[in-house]
């Protein structure tokens, strides 16, 4: 939902109506605090909520590239664990497909 083109512009709206009434009918100062504390502490959540959901989704994508890596006949089978494998593992992966695909990284 937060992807959206109309709710980004709801925001900023929202944002610049706060600053327009604020300014004009002179709100306390402890409703600017308050209206502070409130804006980090939702950006403090939308932090984890974001992380959780990237790490969640980037979990069902490994899961889906290993059962298409297990199905292929011939694939590397050692390619559905490299996630785990040591650094020197990967940068061995990766030269050995960069030598596949005959490029030069």
């Amino acid at each position: 939902m937060a992807a959206r083109p109309l709710v980004g512009s709801g925001v900023v709206a929202a944002v610049v109506a706060w600053v327009v009434f604020s300014t004009v009918f002179k709100f306390p100062s402890r409703l600017e605090l308050v209206f502070q504390t409130l804006v980090s502490a939702v950006t403090l959540v939308m932090v984890f909520v974001i992380q959780h959901t990237q790490s969640r989704e980037q979990a069902a994508t490994q899961r889906k590239l290993d059962e298409i890596l297990r199905a292929l006949p011939g694939a590397d089978k050692a390619m559905v664990t490299l996630e785990e494998a040591p650094d020197a593992e990967l940068e061995a992966a990766r030269l050995t497909h960069r030598e596949v695909r005959g490029t030069h990284e």
